[in-house]
């Protein structure tokens, strides 16, 4: 069965970089093999998403400076519907540029996230949710977000946070989603342990939570019940994305199963995508 899903967050342009060896000051160094594609939490979600046979739609911000043609391509190609609530902004994009260890699969990132490109809540119309099965929210764009939660509660449809990290004001957003997975970098404030963070977000009224922490298992909680699930081992090249994917997959899996084998599933999905360099090159396997 084919889904519809709407993800909305943060758009860059990422290029990233394989190198055999770790930057050091005022050292140059060629790199192994580059990639340039569209990247961010909500926008890589929605690739992983539609590679599953599903209908992706992103809400975000891109606009029409000469950087973001590159963007457009890549959405494109991988299937990825996009509706721009700023599409006459002509600043460049968010730009990230990685680089990632080719001996040890880990990324070193520099990038700017969404706070100069906030939108207009009042450019989410009711039927941009019309025939959404799911929404995925990666908080980076939280007006809108908040609008587009208040929409998906109306009309029934499951809202999913991709909580990579806190961000001030997203507690506003918490009373108004199903399904959390926050990566090992996520602490609400007062939350150092992750019994807190559990609790926290069930006082919020999220019944289902977990936890990724990486190639170490998933801590979940499936309303009253707490446990966790190993992930593949595996020997990552590439970890960038890694959880971005996750949440796509996510997305896909639990329109159709339970939490823990959602999560099951995704996390497999998400360890295919190590085993390749970049964010997109796991599709081709």
């Amino acid at each position: 069965m084919q889904y519809r899903g709407l993800f909305v967050g943060l758009t860059t342009l990422d290029f990233i970089y394989l190198s055999d060896r770790p930057l050091a000051s005022n050292q140059k160094t060629v790199a192994k093999d580059y990639l340039t594609v569209a990247g961010g939490p909500a926008t890589n979600a929605a690739v992983a998403f539609a590679s599953l046979g599903n209908m992706s739609k992103l809400l975000s911000v891109v606009g029409q400076h000469p950087l973001t043609g590159l963007i457009h391509s890549d959405l494109k190609q991988h299937s990825v519907s996009l509706v721009d609530l700023m599409p006459d902004k002509t600043d460049s994009p968010p730009v990230s540029s990685i680089v990632v260890d080719s001996a040890t699969g880990e990324r070193a990132i520099i990038s700017i996230n969404a706070v100069k490109s906030q939108a207009d809540p009042d450019a989410v119309l009711a039927n941009l949710l019309t025939d959404i099965n799911i929404v995925l929210l990666d908080g980076h764009q939280l007006d809108i977000s908040l609008r587009v939660a208040a929409i998906a509660k109306s009309k029934d449809i499951s809202v999913v946070l991709d909580g990579g990290s806190w961000k001030p004001g997203l507690e506003k957003l918490l009373s108004k989603v199903d399904y959390a997975i926050c990566s090992a970098n996520f602490f609400p404030p007062q939350c150092s342990e992750f019994n807190y963070i559990f609790d926290f977000l069930a006082d919020c009224g999220i019944g289902y939570i977990a936890i990724t922490q990486g190639d170490r298992s998933i801590l979940y909680q499936d309303l009253s019940v707490n446990s966790t699930i190993s992930v593949p081992a595996i020997k990552a090249v590439d970890t960038l994305g890694a959880g971005d994917i996750f949440h796509g997959a996510f997305c896909h899996y639990i329109l159709q199963d339970n939490f823990p084998t959602a999560l099951k599933l995704a996390a497999k999905i998400a360890s295919r995508s190590c085993l390749s360099f970049g964010t997109r090159n796991w599709l081709k396997q």
